[in-house]
Formats: structure tokens, sequence, C-alpha cells
């Protein structure tokens, strides 16, 4: 492994590190409560400031830049979530004998064959609703007979 390859591996592993450790911080109660007392500060200096632009700035800046970067953190951290929940579940359809194993990595189709397969998987639905109704109407009279 060559020295560049070397060094976006060890930027990789610290922007994966650094974005789980800040969503981890950020979706805490501290940070609702010190973002409420942010605010807090801010609006009960408003007077002491003369409900000024610049006072107006400082809240509308703030906001705007860590939303922004929240952004980019909070996608990063959806996009390796929703790759792990991908490869759980192409692990249990690969495991479980009677599963399709052609629905594995299916997040890769073409909006087309995405279709499809749900249209499939709609009747396949309908289709075990149906049994399981027709399998209770039989077992009913059997209960109702032993019941009297």
């Amino acid at each position: 492994m060559d020295a560049k390859t070397s060094d976006q591996n060890r930027l990789k592993a610290f922007f994966h590190r650094f974005a789980f450790l800040t969503a981890s911080a950020m979706g805490s109660a501290w940070a609702f409560f010190l973002g409420i007392f942010i605010v807090v500060v801010w609006a009960a200096s408003g007077k002491y400031f003369h409900y000024s632009d610049t006072w107006q700035l400082v809240i509308n800046t703030g906001t705007t830049i860590v939303t922004f970067l929240m952004v980019f953190l909070i996608q990063h951290t959806q996009n390796r979530d929703m790759k792990i929940t991908q490869m759980k579940l192409d692990e249990l359809i690969r495991a479980v004998a009677e599963a399709r194993t052609d629905l594995i990595q299916m997040e890769s189709l073409p909006d087309e064959e995405l279709n499809e397969l749900e249209g499939e998987l709609k009747k396949e639905r309908e289709r075990a609703i149906r049994e399981k109704k027709r399998a209770a109407s039989r077992t009913q009279p059997g209960r109702a007979a032993k019941r009297s």
C-alpha cells in the first residue's frame, strides 16, 4: 500500500469516527438541552445588544453553519447504517433455504425491476393472506363443534 492510499484510509477512518461520535452526541438529550440553553442565552442577551441586526445575525449564522455541516455527517451515518442493514438482510436471505436469493443486493437494481419485484411480492402477500383466511375458516367449524 502506498503512502497516498494509507493517508486516504486514515482520513476516511478519522472522518468515520468523527461522524459517528458527532452524530451520537448530537442525538443525545444533552445536545438538545445545550441547544435550548444557547437559544435562551441568545434571546436573553437581545436586550443588552438592543436586538440589533448583528445580534440576529449571530444566531442565524451559527445555526446555518451547524445545519450545513450536520447534513454531511448525518448523510454519512445513514449511508453506512443502510449499507450494514443491507448486508445483514442479504446474509439472512442467503442463509434461509426457502428465501429467494435473487433478492440479494436488490438495492442496486434499476427502478423498473424493483417495481416488477414489488408487484410480485404484493401478489405473494395477497396469496398468503387468502391461504391464511382459508386455513382459519377450515379450523373454526371444528372449534365450534368441540365447544358445544
